[in-house]
C-alpha cells in the first residue's frame, strides 16, 4: 500500500510539472480573448484554464521522454492538441443534449456560462485549432494516429454506441466497445504519439499502445465507479448522472466489486506489456498507472 502512495505522489509531481509546461504552451497558441472574434476565444481560454490532470499530454510527454526524445516544438504542439480534443470532447459531452451536466472541474460548464449554442462552436473551434497544431509536427502518420482515435472507430464512435444504449439492458462488449472507443482510444493515442516523434520502433509502438489501452480502460472503470462512490465535490463534476441518464457502464453490467477486480486485472495487464519495453526506465509510467487505478477524482 505504501508503495502505491508513493508511486501516485511521484505521478502528481510528474502531472503538476507537465501540466504546467502544457498551460504554457496553450497561453503560446490560444488567441486572447481581445482578438477578434472574443466571445469564442473567451469560451475556449475558459474551458481550456479551469484545471484538470492534463493526463493525456502527460502521458504523451512521458512517453516522449521513455523513447529518448528531446525538448521540442513537435512534442508541445501535439501536448497542447491533445488537451484541446479532450476539451473539446468534454464540452459536447456536457451539453444538455448529451449528459446535461453543470459542473466540471468543479466549475460550471462551458455552456451553463456561454450558452449552448457558443458551446458547440467552442467545442468545434478547439477541434479544428488542435488539427492545425498537430499538423506543424509534419508527422502524416501522428496526425492519422489521432485522427483515428477521434472518428467513428475512436471516440465519436463509442459516443453513439454510449447513447444508442442508454436505458437499454447491454452485455459486457458493448460496455467494452464503449469505453474504449470513448474513453481509452484518445489515451493510447497519446501515448503512441509520443512514441512515435520519439521516432521508437514498430515493436515498442506495439507495446505502449497495449499499455495505454489497459490503463485507458482502468481511467474509465475507476470513473464509474467513482461516479457511485464519490460526490460532487469530491469529484468536481456531477456525480450519479450515470445512473441518471441510465448509462450502460462497468458497475451497472458487473456490479462494483467486480469492476474494481477488472480494473485490477487490466491494471496488473498494464503493467506486464510496459515490462516487454526492456532496457528503458519506464519508473514514470507505472506511476501514471497507479495513480489512475487509484485516483479519488
Amino acid at each position: 500500500m505504501d508503495d502505491i502512495k508513493n508511486m501516485v505522489k511521484e505521478a502528481e509531481a510528474y502531472l503538476e510539472s507537465a501540466g504546467k509546461l502544457t498551460e504554457e504552451c496553450l497561453e503560446k497558441y490560444i488567441p486572447s480573448e481581445e482578438e477578434p472574434p472574443g466571445t469564442l476565444h473567451s469560451a475556449m481560454r475558459y474551458a481550456l484554464f479551469t484545471g484538470g490532470k492534463r493526463l493525456r499530454p502527460s502521458l504523451a510527454h512521458a512517453a516522449y521522454e521513455f523513447f529518448g526524445g528531446k525538448p521540442s516544438e513537435s512534442i508541445y504542439l501535439a501536448m497542447c492538441a491533445l488537451e484541446m480534443l479532450h476539451t473539446f470532447s468534454l464540452i459536447h459531452d456536457d451539453l444538455p443534449c448529451m449528459d446535461d451536466d453543470d459542473f466540471r472541474r468543479g466549475k460550471l460548464t462551458t455552456h451553463k456560462v456561454y450558452g449552448d449554442a457558443t458551446a458547440v462552436l467552442t467545442g468545434d473551434a478547439l477541434c479544428v485549432f488542435a488539427f492545425e497544431l498537430i499538423a506543424r509536427t509534419g508527422n502524416i502518420t501522428v496526425v492519422k494516429e489521432l485522427a483515428h482515435s477521434l472518428g467513428t472507430k475512436g471516440m465519436i464512435g463509442g459516443q453513439i454506441v454510449d447513447i444508442e444504449s442508454e436505458e437499454k439492458a447491454v452485455d459486457l462488449a458493448t460496455v467494452d466497445y464503449i469505453h474504449y472507443h470513448k474513453t481509452a482510444a484518445l489515451i493510447e493515442a497519446s501515448l503512441v504519439i509520443g512514441g512515435l516523434l520519439a521516432d521508437a520502433k514498430k515493436e515498442d509502438l506495439e507495446c505502449i499502445r497495449e499499455f495505454g489501452k489497459g490503463i485507458g480502460l482502468v481511467f474509465q472503470i475507476v470513473d464509474d465507479i467513482l461516479d457511485i462512490e464519490s460526490s460532487t465535490e469530491e469529484l468536481g463534476k456531477d456525480v450519479g448522472s450515470d445512473i441518471k441518464n441510465g448509462k450502460a457502464t462497468y458497475p451497472a453490467v458487473l456490479g462494483l466489486d467486480a469492476s474494481k477486480q477488472k480494473a485490477k486485472e487490466l491494471y496488473n495487464k498494464a503493467l506486464a506489456d510496459l515490462e516487454k519495453l526492456s532496457g528503458k526506465n519506464s519508473e514514470t509510467l507505472r506511476n501514471i498507472a497507479a495513480l489512475i487505478i487509484a485516483r479519488t477524482h
